[in-house]
């Protein structure tokens, strides 16, 4: 079991109270998702905590879909969320289940609900439901139709069942306490007209339930024991119970599973914010729809799918849930955390290779021009199990542009006219001239070479104060490079008059840059998905995006870390 599964927090505390209490004899946990888009990061720390809390008690953890609103949802989500579960090592070993499953049921209780005065059909408009609702301040007023005859609302109700009145027409609540201090009791909706086409039932049902409603429920009916989700949903607490408690589940029962059972307990947690991260679904859907990227898997996006793309590590990213916690105060991640995990994860698995992104050609003045060097370089240095590679160096190789200054700063330890490096698993080299086309750029270096300087050999000793990488003009890959920044500009760049809400306006414009390269020869057989690390530069992934003359890579962090765990 990993670090974070071992230590406890509140929620487990308080299973840990329940269990010894006798108020479950097993633990049964869910994941709800709503089938309205593609996971991203900020549903992982629901989906580690439910999943990961069932493994700690050996109980069972549902994944249930809350396909309650038909006109958003669509199979293809269903299937990109069962694949983001399982890439982050995760099976839902309870069961597999839908809440229109439960359609029926949820009907059902629903009648008996009018039956026993406790709900009624209300004929009130949308608008004039929040005019009687009242504010924080004031109590809500009765509907003029609360007190309607149980046999009219039951009636009506059917009515609605059967199809025989128009959208909006009427709506079925919930009789609780119009003058409630907590919004949610004001007589909150549980049925909806709705002319919409299901996923799953198809047009079996013109009425659908209200989350509030169905969601308790469901977890009452599958016999979980606790619900755990995020913060905003602790004002819902008080509504989830009285459905509970109302339905008859909070009386001590055998659940379907042939366990104790005194209905689902809610415990809320703080959600998952991540600096210049877009944590909305429905603005990562703007995002997809308009055009802003090219997909719910863009490397840039902060969706499962994305990340997967860009090379992010299932063990990375739960690491760094783990590593945030579980708390009850809001908070907000820095991304350099989560970007120092993937940092984590990849430094011991990732091979070491060379790459350039700012090409620029030496020439070997001293170096014979049918000369090939074969030079046998390690794959990582602190896992000699992982191999060697042979990389080829002929008279003209390239290295970086910004790895040459004609006039640098003082401590500038790279190469300039007249100094010495060392080129990576190769040869200490001296610049000796500098070559410029007509219009004064730079064109290419003549350097000579120590020949007695080779690494492995007894003049390899001599030491310089630069070490570059570099690539074999001669033999090479070339290749594409993605760089990423967050998709929202920094706290600094952010303009205070600009309304917060109109994320767009903040999207930073440089989220992605493309530069052309060249890679050594061992890359002609990565495949895609296969992540390694560019040599001073950070860790790239190969991107299905790669043509037969030209590979993609996405970089997936940066070698440079801003972040510093706590010791």
């Amino acid at each position: 079991m990993s670090e974070g599964l071992e230590r406890t927090n509140f929620i487990w505390d308080a299973i840990d109270e329940d269990l010894k209490n006798g108020v479950c004899t097993k633990v049964h946990t869910r994941f709800p998702p709503e089938p309205n888009g593609y996971l991203h990061i900020g549903h992982c720390k629901a989906l580690v905590t439910n999943f990961s809390t069932a493994e700690k008690y050996g109980g069972l953890c549902n994944l249930r879909f809350d396909d309650t609103n038909p006109a958003k949802e669509e199979s293809e989500y269903v299937d990109g969320i069962k694949n983001d579960i399982h890439w982050l090592g995760f099976d839902w070993n309870g069961g597999l289940y839908y809440a229109s499953e439960y359609y029926q049921q949820c009907y059902e209780i629903a009648e008996s609900f009018i039956q026993r005065d406790l709900a009624y059909v209300d004929e009130l408009t949308s608008e004039q439901m929040r005019e009687y609702r009242g504010t924080l301040s004031q109590p809500g007023r009765n509907s003029p139709w609360r007190d309607r005859h149980i046999e009219e609302s039951l009636a009506l109700f059917r009515g609605m069942r059967a199809g025989k009145f128009p959208e909006g027409r009427y709506i079925l609540r919930a009789k609780i306490d119009m003058s409630s201090p907590n919004m949610n009791m004001r007589d909150p909706a549980m049925y909806r007209i709705l002319y919409q086409e299901h996923h799953r039932t198809g047009n079996d049902w013109c009425i659908y339930p209200m989350y509030d409603y169905a969601h308790p429920l469901g977890d009452a009916l599958e016999g979980i024991t606790h619900s755990l989700c995020s913060l905003e949903f602790e004002d819902h607490r008080p509504l989830y119970d009285w459905v509970v408690e109302h339905a008859g589940f909070r009386q001590p029962h055998v659940d379907k599973h042939g366990d104790l059972s005194h209905g689902p307990r809610q415990i809320e947690f703080a959600r998952l914010n991540l600096t210049r991260t877009v944590m909305s679904k429905r603005y990562l859907r703007r995002l997809v729809e308009e055009n802003y990227v090219t997909g719910w898997d863009d490397p840039r996006m902060p969706t499962l799918s994305g990340l997967r793309r860009r090379g992010y590590t299932p063990a990375a990213i739960r690491n760094f849930i783990e590593r945030i916690g579980l708390s009850k105060a809001d908070s907000i991640v820095d991304l350099a955390m989560l970007e120092y995990c993937v940092r984590d994860d990849l430094g011991s698995t990732s091979a070491r290779v060379m790459a350039v992104q700012k090409p620029l050609k030496i020439i070997f003045s001293n170096w014979d021009e049918n000369k090939t060097d074969h030079l046998m370089m390690e794959n990582h240095p602190e896992h000699p199990e992982m191999g060697t590679r042979n990389v080829s160096f002929g008279k003209e190789i390239y290295i970086d542009a910004d790895d040459f200054m004609e006039d640098p700063p003082k401590k500038f330890f790279r190469l300039r006219p007249g100094s010495e490096v060392r080129l990576k698993g190769a040869y200490i080299i001296r610049c000796e001239e500098v070559i410029k086309d007509e219009s004064g750029q730079i064109d290419h270096l003549i350097c000579s070479v120590d020949l007695d300087s080779r690494s492995g050999s007894p003049g390899a000793e001599r030491k310089v104060k630069g070490t570059l990488h570099w690539v074999n003009a001669d033999e090479n890959i070339p290749i594409q490079l993605n760089l990423f920044e967050p998709l929202l500009k920094s706290e600094d760049e952010i303009d205070e008059d600009i309304d917060k809400k109109d994320f767009i306006s903040q999207l930073n414009p440089d989220s992605k840059q493309i530069v052309k390269g060249f890679a050594e020869k061992s890359l002609e057989t990565a495949k895609i998905g296969d992540t390694f690390q560019f040599l001073r530069t950070g860790y790239f992934c190969k991107d299905r995006d790669s043509k037969t003359d030209l590979d993609v890579y996405n970089l997936v962090v940066s070698l440079k870390d801003s972040y510093r765990p706590m010791k």
